[in-house]
């Protein structure tokens, strides 16, 4: 039979002393847990979730600001820029459990726009850290603010919280909400009810 050679190659950069670190705690927790870290199916268990948390947290290593700065343009454009459905995966800190959802963010330019990527770039960095959402809302709104200096920034996150649906009350279904407002948005009813009227189900 002929000997077929992959064309895909995994590549994967982490740093390997902490990988390490991490999967010798994450063999103690298995122990601890009642299991057997060196059967069959666990032995690489520890790499696998220290390789898995360092890249649902890699948000850490990366500055959200910087991210905007490095795509800004002149443009006199003073209406909403709108960046809607941005999907959320993040981890509750209080429980190192998953939250997901997605995040609709618009900012109404004050000379300055940025690509509309970097959006999504700077919720996945705060995403991809130990949050809460209520936090998770307003760092985002904080930092298109403060790198843009914009007429008004809106950002809302609905999520759904594992902490809420496999342990404590259980609650399947469950969905939270959180806004986070400045400037015009804050000020004038008629355009926060213009983003809230873009982001609502009838325009999706």
């Amino acid at each position: 039979m002929e000997n077929i050679k992959p064309n895909y190659t995994r590549e994967e950069l982490y740093d390997s002393e902490r990988i390490e670190k991490l999967a010798y705690h994450y063999r103690e927790i298995l122990s601890l847990l009642g299991e057997d870290p060196t059967r069959e199916g666990l032995i690489k268990t520890p790499e696998r979730v220290a390789k898995a948390m360092s890249f649902v947290t890699k948000g850490y290593s990366q500055d959200p600001v910087e991210i905007i700065n490095s795509a800004i343009f002149r443009e006199e454009y003073q209406q909403m820029v709108l960046v809607k459905d941005i999907e959320i995966f993040s981890m509750c800190e209080h429980h190192m459990m998953p939250f997901v959802g997605k995040a609709h963010v618009a900012y109404i330019p004050n000379g300055r726009i940025t690509g509309l990527s970097k959006i999504a770039r700077v919720v996945e960095c705060y995403a991809r850290r130990l949050q809460v959402q209520e936090r998770l809302t307003v760092q985002i709104r904080d930092c298109i603010q403060k790198a843009l200096n914009p007429i008004g920034v809106a950002v809302v996150i609905e999520a759904s919280h594992m902490c809420m649906q496999m342990r404590g009350v259980e609650k399947l279904g469950s969905a939270t909400t959180t806004s986070a407002f400045t400037g015009i948005f804050l000020k004038d009813t008629r355009t926060r009810e213009e983003f809230l009227t873009l982001i609502s189900n009838k325009y999706r």
